[in-house]
């Protein structure tokens, strides 16, 4: 999709968008071996170079960030009701917009993911990648073993049958007793729904993985950080697409310009 040239080689991080209307004003920058004018376009599949030089003007690389949801925010991008949003708290794009991957419901906690990637998202979300999530749950009272085996084999909830993949306990005092549970799917309210199909009482649900991203316990609620290299790998790997890692872009500084040689004596 073509846009405007002095906005697609400031995004590619080759200098500001005044910088690079000074070079295409200085005949600079060259479109299909054409000298560029001030308004021209161009696309990913334009030949572009400045001051001689081919230089990329493809969209931004794809982003993934944490971000470490609070009890009471929802996830969407307005609300009717005027609660807050999760969106409200994400870093601003020049471009493009945050998907969120998967939703967390008023009351629940913890890892919630956003990318740029729309195809990322899409994939992760697919129940026939089969992604992994993991929770903190704190019930209120005594679980019975014969409890955790029928969570484990599974019951009937009213959309159909579920299951818990795996249930560890995680201590607790008094009655309050935390375990930590892992399913493949993402369906509405689906845990609490399944302690609460055995009578049980969930009073704390947090998300603290998705697939093969950690929560941790650096990041503060409300706040967010961005993927790291091994991470952005592994959850590209987990959804069955290639990534590869964004090149810097090398800024180019139009020619200097030359004083005049001194006279010969």
């Amino acid at each position: 999709m073509a846009e405007r040239l002095h906005k697609l080689l400031a995004q590619a991080g080759l200098g500001s968008r005044r910088e690079v209307e000074r070079w295409i004003a200085q005949g600079l920058v060259t479109v299909n071996g054409k000298v560029a004018q001030l308004g021209d376009q161009a696309g990913p599949e334009d030949q572009v170079t400045v001051r001689g030089r081919p230089v990329s003007v493809e969209a931004p690389a794809p982003r993934v960030v944490v971000y470490h949801k609070p009890e009471g925010e929802v996830t969407t991008r307005a609300d009717p009701e005027g609660r807050p949003t999760v969106f409200e708290h994400l870093p601003r794009l020049r471009q493009g917009r945050w998907v969120s991957i998967g939703r967390l419901d008023l009351n629940t906690s913890g890892l919630l993911l956003f990318t740029t990637d729309g195809e990322l998202a899409n994939r992760l979300m697919h129940p026939s990648t089969e992604v992994e999530r993991e929770y903190a749950v704190r019930v209120l009272g005594t679980v019975e073993p014969a409890v955790i085996q029928q969570l484990l084999a599974g019951v009937t909830l009213e959309d159909g049958p579920a299951r818990f993949d795996d249930i560890r306990e995680a201590g607790g005092t008094g009655a309050n007793h935390w375990y930590h549970v892992t399913l493949k799917e993402g369906r509405n309210r689906e845990v609490r729904r399944l302690w609460e199909s055995q009578g049980i009482t969930v009073s704390r649900l947090i998300r603290v993985r998705y697939g093969c991203i950690q929560l941790g316990t650096g990041l503060r609620l409300g706040r967010w950080r961005e993927l790291e290299f091994q991470e952005m790998k592994a959850l590209y790997q987990q959804a069955g697409l290639s990534w590869k890692p964004p090149r810097k872009a090398r800024v180019i500084r139009p020619p200097k310009t030359r004083r005049g040689a001194p006279p010969r004596r």
